[in-house]
């Protein structure tokens, strides 16, 4: 596929490629605009045509005409390949190989899919019911409802299985799209049918809605299976609709349930996006982060939605992306049950949303008995374990403060507390199974570009990664540093070291109780023990 890229490359300018996103002005030998995800005041991102890079100085991004389109639509490189590729006139199926018979089924499972939301949606105007329900019930309008592309699958057993083959799609194609049961019928029968889309709109499978709350055999929601367009760890629904809005007001809105996307969008908050439960992934805020770094939950306060937030602000720190909370509902029990109450209350309650770790710690207070030396205790180590994900210093300083202040204890007593890693927290410890080592900084590509053009020694402690783009790297220095004087170059790198030194210590944390994690699973308690004096000889460096 290597191939395919460089041939889309040839055939795009990157000028003209960034130029259909923002506005870019000649500065020398590179073009310079603001950055598509308003972080700069003044232009920051620098384009430059003879080495067909970019790099974006506000938020550390940078890249070829792949990774631009990837951050700036919020999509995958498969998806951002095809999109150049058919920008650039390039048939993918002469470079794919081996893989084009992969990429040719998984073109027809699209198409199935494809055909079975005209087919629900067409059943849907169909049948009057059904569209008392959509329309008076669900209180959904003409636009929402084709927009988000609702229809009806019909009770009868067989009928978009019969329909999609006199379409010529075969059994096996059925099946893979996730339209079959294991009786050879309809996999969704007599329900409210929403497509589940990918970042560009294809649709990848669906949710499906009973219309009957009283029926207590049914599941309430019956999702697609997991399939080779289908992933739940990766999808977020309402995308497609949403990163217009998203990018524009420069912040996302994670709700709990589809219906909830459904009905913020409807209700004027466009901005509105749901993952599969409440389990944020990292694939989820890696996909959400390329489109902005203010991402805001409606989460509820209940152990399920804590949990959730505790997870994603361990990830989110790794990723620099701010996480807020909504939680201000009016006594209504979530974002969907306020819009219909009063869709003003929830676009309220979107702007008046509280920093997540300050949100975690008032739920730790709720939780935990202050006045009895064991919730004392117990509160106290939350606290200082979830603060401890905090990278930024001075962040991490404001709620040492806010948790001392409401223990009646001193910042150095709290500070000095061992936050100590035992079998029984660990398992309470949601780590991802692969630890990868996170995408390269804008400090990490700073810092080299000082040791290559500026000659500062490198620290024998801290590895830089190997595989950094040398023409970014450069660019990095002529924009940033060219114009400084030896001794401003030599403390730029010493305040980088000691940050990325830093960085390096938590990434090593996270690889320790990833470890953990695994050989808890294996009841090894000789690697268990191991593990977790090196994870709090790791704590007392911090």
């Amino acid at each position: 596929m290597n191939d395919a890229k460089e041939e889309i490359k040839a055939r795009l300018a990157i000028e003209d490629v960034i130029g259909q996103y923002i506005e870019l002005k000649r500065a020398g030998r590179n073009l310079k605009g603001h950055s598509p995800w308003g972080t700069d005041r003044t232009p920051s991102f620098m384009v430059s045509p003879e080495k067909n890079i970019w790099h974006d100085f506000s938020s550390g991004r940078g890249g070829d005409i792949f990774s631009f389109i990837m951050e700036v639509e919020g999509i995958s490189f498969r998806e951002a390949l095809e999109k150049l590729a058919t920008k650039a006139g390039v048939e993918l199926t002469k470079y794919s190989g081996g893989d084009q018979k992969v990429a040719a089924h998984k073109k027809r499972l699209s198409a199935a899919l494809e055909l079975a939301a005209k087919y629900y949606q067409v059943c849907l105007t169909k049948n009057k019911p059904v569209m008392e329900y959509v329309f008076y019930k669900r209180n959904l309008n003409k636009k929402t409802v084709e927009n988000f592309r609702i229809g009806y699958a019909p009770m009868s057993g067989h009928v978009l299985v019969d329909f999609l083959k006199k379409r010529e799609f075969n059994t096996k194609e059925l099946e893979d799209a996730g339209l079959v049961n294991r009786f050879g019928g309809d996999f969704f029968k007599g329900r409210m049918m929403v497509p589940l889309m990918d970042g560009t709109g294809n649709v990848i499978g669906f949710t499906a809605r009973i219309l009957n709350d009283q029926d207590k055999n049914s599941p309430k929601y019956l999702n697609t299976p997991e399939t080779i367009l289908y992933n739940k760890s990766r999808h977020i629904f309402g995308l497609s609709q949403a990163k217009e809005s998203i990018r524009k007001h420069k912040f996302a809105v994670v709700v709990e349930g589809n219906m909830d996307v459904i009905s913020s969008h409807q209700a004027s908050v466009t901005a509105a996006v749901a993952t599969a439960g409440t389990a944020m992934t990292e694939q989820h805020l890696k996909i959400l982060s390329r489109l902005t770094d203010d991402i805001r939950l409606a989460y509820d306060g209940d152990e399920a939605g804590v949990n959730a937030a505790e997870r994603a602000v361990r990830l989110a720190n790794d990723l620099g992306i701010y996480l807020s909370v909504i939680d201000d509902y009016h006594g209504c029990k979530d974002a969907d049950e306020l819009i219909q109450k009063d869709p003003k209350l929830w676009q309220k309650a979107v702007e008046h949303h509280r920093p997540a770790v300050e949100w975690l710690l008032n739920k730790y207070e709720e939780r935990y008995n202050l006045r009895t030396e064991r919730g004392f205790q117990e509160y106290s180590d939350t606290a200082k374990a979830l603060i401890a994900n905090i990278s930024d210093s001075a962040l991490r300083e404001r709620y040492e403060q806010m948790v001392v202040k409401k223990l009646g204890i001193s910042l150095e007593s709290f500070r000095a507390k061992e936050l100590k890693v035992t079998k029984h927290q660990l398992k309470k410890i949601e780590i991802p199974p692969d630890v990868r080592t996170k995408k390269p900084t804008l400090a990490t590509k700073s810092l080299a570009a000082l040791i290559q053009f500026a000659k500062i020694p490198p620290d024998p402690d801290l590895e830089l990664p190997k595989d950094l783009d040398p023409d970014e790297i450069k660019l990095i220095y002529e924009e940033k540093y060219a114009d400084w004087d030896q001794a401003k170059l030599t403390i730029e790198a010493a305040d980088l070291t000691q940050k990325l030194k830093h960085d390096q210590r938590d990434l090593q944390k996270k690889s320790l109780q990833a470890a953990l994690s695994q050989a808890e699973e294996n009841n090894d308690e000789t690697k268990i023990e191991e593990l977790i004096n090196k994870l709090n000889d790791l704590n007392k460096q911090a």
